[in-house]
């Protein structure tokens, strides 16, 4: 899936960029290959459908150079230490409140966003404590980079989103909801940083060779 995903962000990056048909043609069959890796891996069914999808997203120039998607996540806790979960209403797992980043807001003013519309809850944002590539890690199959912050409970009383949201709740950390997948790699941090530990900003650490499966 990550091969696939950063071949067809090379080739559409190419095509934004190059008026050369030789060029364009070369880009059009990298397209090709990278969907057909995606239907070999059984994520999708038509190499021609997916080729489709990638050309209809192609741009112009700087406005065509392809990257990962952003999404803004807020580990929230409040006066009792806990934590503020959400069940998606497109999934039913319980996870921090997260959004896509949005045109006009910086990414901490996203975190706030997010919590009010998901939760109803104010918060105040204390620092970033994450940065994640959601792709390597498993979590999404589109190219995506997660900014996680430190949040502050400062207000507001719990409501879940009609759309967005099942549930919400805050939650000690011996009695968490289930499913939860993917807890283990960001469970920890979120309570020490709650808790007013020094936790270290955690990211993913630079591969020698990013596209050898063995590192």
């Amino acid at each position: 899936m990550r091969w696939s995903e950063s071949l067809a962000g090379i080739a559409r990056t190419g095509l934004g960029f190059t008026d050369s048909l030789y060029e364009r043609e070369r880009f059009e069959e990298v397209l090709a290959i990278a969907a057909d890796i995606k239907v070999a891996a059984g994520l999708e069914f038509d190499t021609d459908s997916v080729v489709y999808e990638w050309m209809k997203q192609v741009g112009d120039g700087v406005g065509g150079y392809v990257t990962p998607k952003v999404a803004v996540g807020a580990v929230v806790g409040d006066e009792d230490g806990r934590l503020l979960l959400i069940q998606r209403a497109d999934s039913g797992i319980w996870l921090y409140p997260t959004g896509w980043a949005d045109v006009g807001y910086s990414a901490s003013e996203v975190a706030v966003k997010e919590v009010w519309e998901e939760t109803g809850i104010e918060c105040e944002v204390v620092r970033p404590i994450g940065i994640f590539d959601g792709m390597r890690l498993g979590f999404t199959q589109i190219p995506l980079y997660s900014i996680i912050f430190l949040c502050r409970a400062v207000g507001g009383d719990l409501q879940a989103h009609p759309l967005e949201t099942l549930d919400v709740g805050f939650f000690a950390e011996d009695s968490l909801p289930t499913p939860m997948p993917g807890a283990e790699l960001w469970q920890d941090l979120a309570f020490a940083a709650i808790r007013g530990e020094d936790t270290p900003v955690m990211y993913d650490r630079p591969r020698r060779r990013p596209w050898r499966v063995d590192d």
